[in-house]
């Protein structure tokens, strides 16, 4: 039986290059698309307007950016990790 924690906040596994900064990013975008639901939700059952929602996505969609620009994920997708 699954607690409310894993209910409220679902997380599904990695499946591509295990590095590091590819595990972080993923997280990321999970905590950023679930985010995306709750505001969805929000707005589509009247406690936001849709305004109010387009600003709060613009806002997660600017610091998701900024997590794989600092986090340099697919800066070089194809160079081999042993050429470093």
């Amino acid at each position: 039986m699954s607690t409310k924690f894993d209910f409220l906040y679902p997380h599904s596994s990695y499946h591509g290059k295990v590095k590091p900064e590819n595990l972080v990013f993923n997280a990321n975008l999970q905590e950023f698309a679930q985010k995306v639901g709750y505001i969805c939700n929000l707005e589509s059952n009247g406690k936001i307007s849709g305004e109010e929602a387009f600003k709060e996505i613009k806002i997660l969609w600017k610091q998701l950016k900024e997590s794989k620009k600092l986090l340099k994920v697919g800066e070089h997708p194809f160079q081999n990790d042993e050429a470093k």
